[in-house]
């Protein structure tokens, strides 16, 4: 059974675990339809076709780690009872939205590992990339609001 005092420690479980799986979904996602099944582009683009191929699987890897962490601190806040269902999907939707956000304004334009494709304008992609990241993290930090008031 939890103290007040645990309350604190129980939620910054539940935001990092729901911090976790957003991010890693959502780079998985990426990864898969982006990556693998369309070939727009991998995650290094900046060098051979094999270091492009060794750069999506270490995004791969990092995205299932985390994936894997944010489900195993679910198992752990659900077992514990500190588990709150508004705040957990807000931070899911806040990792997911922080992951697309951070491609499109870092990956993409800052450090120009890849683009979202090559041969076209970019202007609508880079929009609606980083747009629909930034929708996601501010519905996520609703929810997280709305998780923390109930």
């Amino acid at each position: 059974m939890s103290t007040p005092r645990d309350v604190p420690a129980g939620r910054r479980r539940v935001l990092l675990s729901g911090l976790l799986l957003g991010a890693g979904a959502a780079g998985a996602v990426d990864e898969i339809v982006f990556h693998q099944l369309l070939h727009w582009h991998h995650f290094y683009d900046r060098a051979s076709g094999a270091a492009g191929l060794v750069s999506d699987g270490l995004l791969h890897a990092a995205t299932w780690s985390a994936t894997v962490a944010g489900l195993a601190l679910l198992a752990d806040v659900r077992r514990r009872g500190t588990w709150s269902p508004a705040t957990w999907w807000g931070a899911v939707l806040l990792g997911a939205g922080a992951f697309q956000t951070w491609d499109g304004l870092v990956h993409h334009k800052l450090l120009r590992l890849h683009q979202v494709r090559y041969g076209v304008d970019l202007t609508g992609y880079d929009v609606l990339w980083t747009g629909a990241g930034l929708l996601v993290g501010l519905a996520g930090v609703l929810l997280v609001l709305r998780g923390r008031r109930a």
